[in-house]
C-alpha cells in the first residue's frame, strides 16, 4: 500500500508539472493568458470556511496569500489524483503502464473542474458563463489529456 501511495504521489507531481509546462507552451506560442491560480487560491480559502459557490470569485473577500494557496491547491489536487489513480490501477499497471487507463482517468477528472470549481468560482457549469465556453471546455480537455500523459510518462520514469 505504501508503495502505491508514493508512486501515486510521484506521478501526480509529474503529471501536474507537465500540465503546467503545457500552459506555458500555450502562453508563449499561442497567446493564451498565463495561468493565474490566485482566483483558485481565493476559492480554496473560502472553501475551507464553508463557502463552495460564489456569484463571482473576484468579488469575494480577498486572501493575502491566495496566489500561493492557489498553486499549492493545484499541486495538492494533482497529487491526490495521482494517488487515487495509483490505487485504482494497482501495482500491475506500474510494471507495464499503458496510456488508455491514464487518459480515461484524466478525462474523468475534468468533471471536478466543470461541476465543482468552475461553478464555485461563478463561471458556471463547465464554464457556461464565460465568453467562449466551448473554447474553455476544449482547453480543459486538452490540459487533462496532457495530465494523463504526465501520469503515464511519470510511471515510466519511476519504474
Amino acid at each position: 500500500m505504501f508503495e502505491l501511495l508514493w508512486r501515486g504521489i510521484l506521478i501526480g507531481i509529474g503529471a501536474t508539472i507537465l500540465m503546467d509546462l503545457w500552459a506555458i507552451l500555450l502562453h508563449r506560442f499561442f497567446g493564451q493568458p498565463k495561468a493565474n491560480w490566485a482566483p483558485g487560491g481565493r476559492w480554496f480559502w473560502h472553501l475551507s470556511r464553508g463557502t463552495v459557490f460564489h456569484e463571482n470569485i473576484a468579488a469575494a473577500e480577498p486572501y493575502a496569500h491566495e496566489l500561493a494557496l492557489g498553486w499549492a491547491g493545484h499541486y495538492a489536487v494533482g497529487i491526490l489524483y495521482g494517488a487515487v489513480f495509483a490505487f485504482i490501477v494497482g501495482p500491475g499497471w506500474f510494471s507495464a503502464p499503458t496510456f488508455v487507463p491514464a487518459w480515461i482517468f484524466g478525462i474523468v477528472t475534468v468533471a471536478a473542474g466543470w461541476f465543482l470549481m468552475q461553478p464555485g468560482m461563478g463561471i458556471g457549469w463547465a464554464a457556461s458563463k464565460t465568453p467562449k465556453p466551448n473554447k474553455v471546455r476544449f482547453l480543459n480537455l486538452a490540459a487533462h489529456t496532457v495530465f494523463a500523459l504526465g501520469l503515464y510518462g511519470s510511471a515510466f520514469l519511476i519504474r
